[in-house]
């Protein structure tokens, strides 16, 4: 008695389903047809809202609009008819929406890694067409994975023109960093002397400004290369979006640093 209690439910239910779906008028899209033209509306309307110059009267709106009803071979009337019929059919309604927002939210994704991949190659060709002195003035760890920082190194020569002061900061902000998930993320200059290396580190665990505050000169010295680099640790790609900007050597006395102190060490060259 159970079994056929629970088969004519089954049938009832799918009877209903059946009805439901026959019961949808010729003149209304199905399913598959609106979540096309859905699809190619909300980015019709995207196009619209960010090219003012283009859409700028009600008239060229509609026009453009007009031109993807034609692309889908249907008009304005068969998708008001639509519209409000799945009005009435919400359910429906809101699983094609769904996937449509599924189909976007794929075609955004794949778009910004096409854009940062691209960005990082022409990052990287930049960077190994330089010399050995440029500094970056902007640095993205990008989306792909490919960039973990880079480094740079002047001469006795490159010293003289680019630092006139005794006293000189290596700057740069961080923006991109989560406090939930920190990874190892360091800075470091190398000041070699005629008879002494120092070398400067600095953690960067924050979105902030950072400096590393050297000298020119020591007592009895004078800084013969400097040497400096930022590297994220990241092999499994986990940490994306990092950005570092404002990066630049930058002359300045009697400056007083006010991030956290760096791990200081000092070698005597033999």
């Amino acid at each position: 008695m159970k079994h056929r209690v629970f088969a004519y439910v089954f049938f009832l239910v799918a009877s209903t389903m059946l009805i439901s779906f026959c019961s949808r008028p010729k003149e209304v899209l199905s399913k598959k047809e609106m979540e096309k033209l859905l699809y190619d509306i909300y980015i019709a309307e995207a196009l619209i809202e960010s090219d003012y110059a283009t859409f700028d009267t009600p008239e060229k709106k509609e026009a453009f609009i007009q031109q993807v009803f034609r692309k889908h071979g249907i008009t304005e009337a068969q998708w008001d008819t639509s519209l409000s019929w799945y009005a009435d059919h919400i359910d429906i309604y809101l699983k094609i929406n769904d996937s449509v927002k599924a189909r976007i939210l794929r075609q955004q994704k794949n778009i910004e890694q096409q854009i940062a991949q691209q960005h990082s190659h022409e990052q990287e060709i930049k960077r190994k067409t330089q010399s050995p002195s440029y500094i970056p003035q902007l640095y993205v760890f990008d989306f792909m994975g490919t960039g973990t920082g880079f480094s740079f190194r002047l001469d006795t020569a490159e010293i003289s023109k680019q630092i006139n002061q005794n006293n000189f900061d290596f700057r740069f902000d961080v923006i991109g960093l989560s406090q939930q998930n920190l990874p190892r993320f360091t800075s470091m200059l190398i000041l070699e002397y005629g008879d002494t290396t120092i070398y400067k580190t600095q953690s960067i665990a924050a979105n902030q400004t950072y400096s590393i505050t050297a000298s020119k000169y020591i007592p009895n010295d004078t800084l013969r290369q400097l040497s400096g680099f930022i590297h994220l640790q990241d092999r499994i790609n986990l940490f994306k979006g990092i950005q570092l900007y404002n990066i630049h050597l930058e002359n300045k006395d009697n400056f007083q640093q006010t991030n956290k102190p760096l791990s200081h060490q000092e070698s005597k060259k033999q």
